[in-house]
């Protein structure tokens, strides 16, 4: 039984590649696959600054296949090749920006969200409004009213020692860390919401501006890259 199913399958592996028409079209009796040209790894650097160095130093000029290229998106930027023989491309150098993770759509007790609005976000007149008014809330102060839908009040320290309703801002223009270091953060809208949680007020960032600040923020790649490498035969696309 061994002998013969290895025979069956050196007479299948001796069988020559046959072309045949069926209905007008042609198939083949084997796959055929294509022998693709061997790239090397791509290098891996958190900044933008590192791939203008490493472009400008001309460290491996002798090998490229032409310069591009490719901002991804507003953290990730690819140095890629032209199209090679077997159609495919080679990518040089990955560039993929660092920064802190800010979870927006999600609750965060009152001091978890002021340590994260000072260390991920530009500080700007709004984040200040918003930790003022956070770092004055009275424990289980949360209310909501209707005002178009949109408004809360809470009841937060506006002296030394008044409690008075405040409005809380919305929407909020703010500036996230989301993008490479190199460029200004773009501002977007966000909800600010307020809740009362089980034992203290909770607080969360909702984005409000349908993800237009990623255009925004490839815009500005592609313009300091243009900037920084306008002396160069480079190509800048987004």
């Amino acid at each position: 039984m061994i002998k013969g199913a290895m025979q069956f399958l050196m007479d299948k592996a001796a069988l020559k590649e046959q072309i045949i028409e069926i209905g007008g079209k042609t198939f083949s009796t084997k796959n055929l696959e294509l022998v693709t040209t061997p790239n090397a790894s791509p290098l891996t650097v958190n900044t933008l600054s590192g791939l203008t160095d490493y472009i400008c130093s001309g460290f491996d000029n002798d090998t490229f296949a032409g310069n591009l290229i490719h901002i991804v998106g507003p953290a990730k930027v690819n140095l890629i090749s032209n199209l090679l023989e077997d159609s495919s491309r080679e990518t040089y150098m990955t560039t993929e920006a660092m920064t802190p993770v800010f979870r927006f759509g999600q609750w965060y007790d009152i001091e978890s969200f002021i340590i994260a609005l000072q260390s991920s976000f530009v500080k700007n007149l709004d984040v200040e409004k918003i930790l003022r008014l956070v770092g004055n809330i009275e424990e289980k102060a949360i209310r909501t009213f209707t005002d178009d839908g949109i408004s809360q009040g809470v009841a937060a320290r506006t002296g030394l020692a008044k409690v008075d309703e405040v409005v809380v801002p919305n929407p909020v223009l703010l500036a996230p860390y989301r993008s490479f270091i190199e460029i200004e953060q773009p501002e977007s809208n966000f909800v600010f919401r307020l809740k009362q949680g089980k034992e203290m007020p909770e607080c969360a960032l909702f984005e409000a501006d349908g993800g237009a600040w990623k255009l925004e923020a490839m815009k500005r790649i592609k313009e300091y890259l243009d900037e920084q490498l306008k002396d160069m035969d480079i190509k800048v696309i987004s």
